[in-house]
């Protein structure tokens, strides 16, 4: 696949073949076309001398500090050392390349004045698959991800270090010297184009928001084995009770957990019992409401991220008029917003998961299956302790649904006096989904066993696709085995499209 930075921007898709990917990179000719006419527009300024912002001056809160043209190159290289001052353990790749691509696609769209062999120079770096080592710790999302996109751009100096094959960390020179790439020197204004924008920021949401839309619908998925395997009713999620109450992502959510519990003997075992609950806890009933709520949230999610997919993020900006003024476009609240947003969201879809894990395994209330779930509770703990690691996961994530984006601090002697925390917000918020994954991984795998203890009863086709993808890590009940293979097996299971497709040739496209 290639993927063509055109000056109109890219798609979450393309940011998603290249981060997690293999897909190659090209500029369009439009793209240098823009890139080389906002150039000129700065040649022009320093051609003329005028004193302006990040071309002529200091950053920050040395903005009046005027620098001679002949230090000019001099100060965008001080200004990438200065600013590559993060600690801490590396980001993924994934994030990474995201960082890079996205930075590729604001200097694409050309209002950032700078000559496109620096965006090609990206392009190369992300095409010989080299990615710079970037600490977690370094951004406050206030001129955006300044650190991390620092330490990208070093690496375009032939400084700095790189992802090494092992994981490890090896010299960016070094890696640059392997892949035959040169590198690169900056003139005016291209260090600070380089660092100023949402992108690291951006590239965790757009990653967040396609894990999110997959692990949403696996919530509906496990809900509906749980409520299966707990003998409840089907009746709460009938369309016409939801079409009163018109929340988009609940009546998605409703649909799918319905249609996910047709065809199965285990319901209609109890159907009709006169005995059977009028109404079911609410962790049962009420799966649509939470889990279509967080599908709401993650929809605006979307909406945000896509505007911020066109936006010009840099400053100064280069306008077509000639003029080159200060901007606070790069300011990441609406990312932090959004990500504190999603993260509360996915937390409670974890949390009501949990709730259902705690009744299938509480012999008092899952409806005649054995306690924990083990056929010789007792001498055998079946599923117990994989609650008490649900629990606590559902802990944590509520600790991480605190958001980061009100924890402004002051920074640069007061000129950067407000600040969105953009990024943290981001990187908790993949923490948060990755629990989340484990969460629904112990509903899944707690299921699964209730299901396989209805024998002779036959599950939905859902529940029989699930015990057929889970089943060789599970095995029958019976005695307790060494647990947490069993519950990594669930989590790949959960994480991997594989079982959802399976499901889906059974029933359909799943909302």
């Amino acid at each position: 696949m290639t993927v063509t930075i055109q000056p109109t921007g890219i798609s979450p898709a393309d940011v998603l073949a290249v981060a997690r990917g293999t897909a190659r990179i090209v500029l369009a000719p439009a793209t240098i076309d823009a890139m080389a006419t906002s150039r000129a527009i700065v040649a022009g300024i320093e051609a003329a001398g005028r004193p302006v912002y990040g071309v002529s001056t200091g950053f920050g809160a040395l903005a009046n500090t005027f620098v001679a043209p002949e230090r000019r190159a001099e100060l965008q290289h001080a200004l990438i050392r200065s600013h590559a001052a993060g600690v801490g353990a590396p980001m993924p790749r994934e994030v990474v390349r995201a960082m890079m691509l996205l930075r590729v696609r604001s200097l694409a769209l050309g209002h950032s004045g700078v000559r496109p062999l620096v965006a090609e120079a990206l392009v190369d770096l992300l095409n010989h698959d080299v990615t710079p080592w970037v600490p977690e710790h370094g951004s406050l999302g206030a001129s955006g991800d300044l650190a991390p996109l620092a330490h990208c751009a070093l690496v375009l100096l032939g400084e700095g270090w790189v992802l090494g094959p092992d994981g490890g960390r090896m010299l960016a020179a070094d890696a640059l010297n392997r892949a035959g790439l040169t590198p690169v020197q900056l003139a005016a204004k291209e260090g600070l184009a380089l660092i100023n924008g949402t992108d690291g920021m951006l590239g965790m949401l757009l990653l967040a928001i396609h894990d999110a839309a997959h692990l949403f619908t696996m919530a509906d998925v496990t809900a509906a084995l749980a409520i299966e395997a707990m003998l409840g009713s089907e009746r709460p999620f009938r369309p016409e009770l939801h079409a009163i109450r018109p929340h988009p992502g609940q009546g998605v959510s409703a649909a799918n957990i319905h249609r996910l519990l047709q065809d199965s003997a285990v319901m209609d075992s109890h159907r009709d019992d006169l005995a059977h609950a009028v109404q079911d806890a609410y962790s049962m009933r009420c799966a649509p409401q939470v889990a279509g709520a967080a599908r709401d949230t993650l929809d605006f999610v979307r909406t945000v991220a896509a505007r911020e997919l066109v936006s010009v993020v840099d400053n100064p900006v280069v306008l077509p008029d000639g003029q080159v003024e200060s901007t606070g476009n790069f300011h990441g609240a609406p990312l932090g917003f959004a990500a504190d947003f999603l993260a509360i969201a996915a937390a409670e879809v974890g949390a009501i998961a949990e709730r259902r894990v705690d009744r299938l395994l509480d012999v008092t209330r899952s409806r005649d299956l054995p306690a924990f779930l083990s056929p010789d509770a007792g001498v055998n703990s079946g599923l117990m302790i994989a609650q008490y690691t649900a629990a606590g996961i559902v802990a944590e994530n509520r600790r991480l649904a605190a958001p980061a984006s009100v924890d402004s601090l002051p920074t640069s002697g007061m000129q950067e006096d407000h600040v969105s925390m953009g990024w943290a917000a981001a990187k908790k918020l993949r923490t948060v989904l990755d629990n989340l994954t484990s969460l629904l991984a112990v509903e899944l795998l707690a299921a699964v066993r209730g299901l396989q203890l209805r024998a002779p009863l036959t599950p939905s086709p859902a529940g029989r696709a699930a015990v057929a993808a889970l089943g060789p890590a599970a095995g029958e009940p019976g005695p307790d085995v060494f647990l947490a293979p069993v519950m990594e097996a669930a989590r790949a299971v959960l994480a991997s499209p594989d079982l959802r497709a399976a499901i889906e040739v059974e029933l359909g496209a799943l909302g």
